[in-house]
């Protein structure tokens, strides 16, 4: 019997929010473990996910070196249905399924969370991204009430979990990222966090640390590299070593399948 690859669903209405680098670098990491990873980018305007394997694969065939990748795939124009049928088609093999969804809000893009194993919500540390999932009151900052988009994902996980007992999927995990911490001032950081706290236990997600503002990001994009490419990105300085092992937490924090994977020998640098 052929096995379901592990879905990874990198959704946020709102755009900047780190999405796209997340994605590609968590899908990296996972082929760096042994993984066979399929990627699906539902953003097919700017399709920034794809555009970096893009570069990736131009930069080995450029450099004549091979790091691991991931097949990506750049979705437009068809239903839900139809989606499904995409994903199945082109995940043969996949142990992982890595989807990111455009920052705006798109059918087709509700349905993908919907459908998450692991749904990973980036957010930047900041009550305007926090409105995405809930609001709060001005003066106490409590929770007053969900968004639609919390309450779509709390109906997806309720019908998950009422689904038969032969269903061979796992509950879904809702993991919600803070991108970005370091440029929020202290006591509205400890306002989301309290905030997020509150929001987490009402509705079920964990809680995740994230990315910084690195320039080191946005650096790497044009030649498809990640920050776990040792050996391929020459020297570098205390700040992009710090950003790896950021990086290592976050992987680690999300629990993906991936952990069960061999992982290739390295330093802990």
């Amino acid at each position: 019997m052929s096995r379901t690859p592990h879905r990874i669903v990198f959704a946020n209405e709102k755009g900047g929010t780190g999405k796209s680098t997340t994605a590609v670098h968590v899908a990296v990491a996972l082929a760096f473990r042994g993984a066979q990873v399929a990627a699906f980018d539902l953003d097919h305007r700017q399709r920034t996910m794809c555009r970096y394997f893009e570069n990736r694969a131009d930069t080995m065939d450029r450099r004549e070196i091979a790091v691991p990748t991931a097949d990506c795939h750049v979705v437009d124009g068809i239903d839900e249905s139809q989606f499904e049928a995409f994903v199945k088609g082109h995940a043969q093999g996949a142990d992982v399924v890595v989807i990111d969804t455009p920052g705006r809000d798109d059918p087709l893009a509700r349905h993908a969370a919907t459908t998450a194993d692991t749904l990973v919500t980036p957010m930047n540390d900041s009550f305007v991204d926090f409105d995405l999932i809930g609001q709060v009151e001005g003066e106490s900052f409590k929770v007053k009430r969900l968004s639609f988009y919390a309450e779509l994902i709390w109906e997806a996980r309720l019908k998950r979990s009422r689904a038969t007992i032969d269903d061979a999927r796992p509950q879904m995990d809702w993991v919600v990222v803070r991108n970005r911490t370091g440029h929020t001032e202290a006591r509205n950081m400890a306002r989301i966090e309290q905030a997020l706290g509150e929001l987490s236990r009402r509705v079920g997600f964990r809680v995740a640390k994230g990315l910084s503002e690195r320039v080191i990001y946005r650096e790497l994009f044009p030649s498809g590299l990640t920050l776990l490419d040792k050996g391929h990105l020459g020297d570098l300085g205390t700040s992009h070593l710090v950003a790896r092992q950021e990086l290592r937490s976050l992987i680690a924090s999300l629990n993906l399948p991936g952990a069960a994977f061999p992982q290739p020998a390295e330093s802990a640098a």
